[in-house]
């Protein structure tokens, strides 16, 4: 079953001149416009597409990658409102994400960036956003444990420190005293469970217990080296390693440590192979 709003894995099963369609089982073959779709495709490929509902409100694919996913919070600039609310550049070319009126916290401008929540309307199945984001947090109690890596969004900085979002679900905060790098909001960080409070939220740390260097993209990439020189220069990991195996053994979030392979890719430090990264020698 396809999910809509989310990254899909889906086959090949016709050619067409203006793209090809996917297998969508119940939800029927889906469009992949041609502009889209990666060169050298066949019938039978498999390709990791976005889904979402176009301007005619069918199902389309495509391999542009969004700023935000249903169930994810981020920051997206305003590009028009209208009478129905306020549509926000969320990385897909071919459709803005709508934020209607009644899921505004203050009434958004154009041009305006706002902190917003995607999720899918119950009455269209239609990916939709919200400002209203403090009743999509906190909502279940927090099962983390100290030490736990934990993907946060930066918010908010305040006297005490910087209010993050923490895994899309809860609330947390880092102090300003334990932050030894630049920080703003709108920043994607890995982070470190220092403590689950009584009243159940957390305080968050930019680096392990007992573990003093800075965590960044640039720890992440030479974590990443480090990895690579041990095992003699080929790693069995890549974009399709799951998200708790790059946790346990790089210590970062699957977002954190594709941007960090990007950078050493960029800077010829590594080759990107089918199954895994190797040490460019």
């Amino acid at each position: 079953m396809i999910q809509v709003g989310q990254y899909n894995t889906l086959r090949v099963v016709k050619e067409v001149e203006f793209g090809i369609y996917l297998d969508g089982g119940e939800a029927g073959e889906i469009l992949l416009p041609i502009k889209y779709v990666p060169d050298g495709t066949k019938i039978d490929d498999e390709i990791e597409v976005f889904i979402y509902h176009d301007s005619e409100d069918r199902i389309i694919a495509t391999t542009e990658e969004p700023y935000i996913m249903v169930g994810e919070f981020a920051f997206l600039e305003t590009k028009m409102v209208n009478r129905i609310g306020a549509f926000l550049d969320w990385g897909i070319t071919a459709k803005d994400l709508l934020v209607p009126y009644a899921e505004q916290r203050a009434t958004m401008r154009e041009g305006g960036v706002y902190l917003v929540y995607a999720y899918l309307d119950d009455m269209t199945g239609r990916i939709v956003a919200s400002s209203k984001v403090d009743k999509f947090l906190d909502n279940t109690p927090p099962q983390y444990a100290v030490n736990d890596a934990v993907e946060l969004l930066v918010v908010q900085e305040t006297e005490l420190g910087y209010k993050v979002i923490v895994e899309n679900k809860h609330w947390g905060m880092v102090y300003k005293n334990e932050v030894f790098t630049t920080i703003e909001p709108g920043d994607f960080l890995t982070g470190y469970v220092k403590k689950v409070r009584e009243d159940e939220k957390l305080d968050i740390s930019l680096q392990p217990t007992g573990y003093r260097q800075a965590v960044g993209d640039g720890a992440i990439s030479e974590k990443i080296l480090t990895e690579l020189t041990n095992a003699g220069g080929y790693l069995p990991y890549g974009d399709k390693t799951d998200a708790d195996t790059i946790v346990r053994v790089f210590g970062c979030s699957k977002k954190n440590f594709k941007k960090a392979l990007g950078a050493l890719y960029k800077a010829r430090k590594i080759e990107l192979e089918p199954q895994g990264i190797r040490l460019v020698k």
